[in-house]
């Protein structure tokens, strides 16, 4: 094998990839639990993962699936895997990594790429290992049910749309969303508290999980119950299930913009420890 090579990864070299995906959990939660479940085979994994070598040793990865996400990847590794997603052509609805990575892969790509729908530089990745101290959880949260998935869905429906700005229901009709909501309900990771009416009060999902690290994300509020205090214990709540039954480490990021938010998680102990980077097409 030549000094430096870029090519894509296949089955046999998963723990090679696992290896580096290990190099940093937290950021790296959300592909290391796809990689955990499906391997590295494209079929199952939704995606090929692309890896970078220097001196014959993996250093860094590019997962390039429904999203393009840089992993580890230094500036050499950078410029590889813009190469090969230019040869490519875009196949992907965002380019999401870690900030600095990310945005130096979106330079290479945007003359070809461009423009994006919407290019978030910013988006604080929060950590906590640790209970609030101020924060009580919401003891009206609760797991989600199997047979609530058509109670639930017009939340996440409502979430996805806010937060991306394109609803989840275009394109398909819904047909892939639909099966990840699903998912997680089924996985025991969905959670929400239900008015009196069964309507959804609050909601959150764990939407990646690996034994060292979870990813809490789809955090709503129904429009009516916002401003009145919900937030904060039903993510103290959720919070609670992550740390005691799933990983020693919960983390999410969110958009700078968002101030309500960012300070929700605040107060239930998350700490800034980095910044994500979303271009949306």
């Amino acid at each position: 094998m030549t000094q430096t090579t870029s090519r894509v990864l296949e089955p046999s070299d998963l723990d090679a990839a696992l290896a580096v995906l290990d190099r940093e959990p937290v950021a790296n939660a959300f592909v290391t639990a796809r990689v955990r479940i499906a391997g590295l085979d494209p079929w199952r994994l939704g995606g090929e993962m692309w890896g970078w070598y220097e001196g014959g040793v993996l250093t860094s990865l590019c997962y390039a699936g429904a999203n393009l996400v840089p992993i580890c990847a230094t500036p050499r590794a950078v410029r590889a895997f813009a190469d090969r997603a230019r040869r490519a052509g875009r196949r992907c609805s965002s380019v999401v990594g870690p900030a600095e990575p990310t945005a130096a892969l979106w330079r290479l790509l945007e003359p070809q790429w461009g423009p994006a729908r919407e290019v978030r530089a910013h988006q604080p990745l929060m950590v906590t290992d640790r209970m609030s101290d101020v924060i009580a959880p919401d003891p009206f949260v609760r797991r989600v049910r199997k047979d609530e998935l058509e109670t639930i869905m017009p939340a996440c429906v409502a979430m996805f749309t806010e937060e991306v700005g394109i609803s989840p229901l275009a394109g398909d009709g819904g047909l892939i969303y639909q099966a990840r909501v699903a998912e997680l309900v089924g996985a025991g990771r969905s959670f929400a508290r239900f008015d009196a009416d069964g309507k959804v009060v609050f909601k959150a999902e764990i939407g990646a999980a690996t034994d060292r690290a979870c990813q809490i994300q789809g955090v709503w509020v129904a429009p009516e119950h916002r401003g009145k205090g919900v937030a904060a214990p039903g993510m103290a709540a959720v919070l609670r299930y992550a740390l005691t039954e799933i990983a020693p480490v919960a983390s999410l990021y969110v958009n700078d913009f968002n101030t309500p938010a960012r300070r929700t998680y605040e107060k239930v102990g998350f700490q800034e420890v980095g910044a994500f980077m979303s271009v949306l097409f």
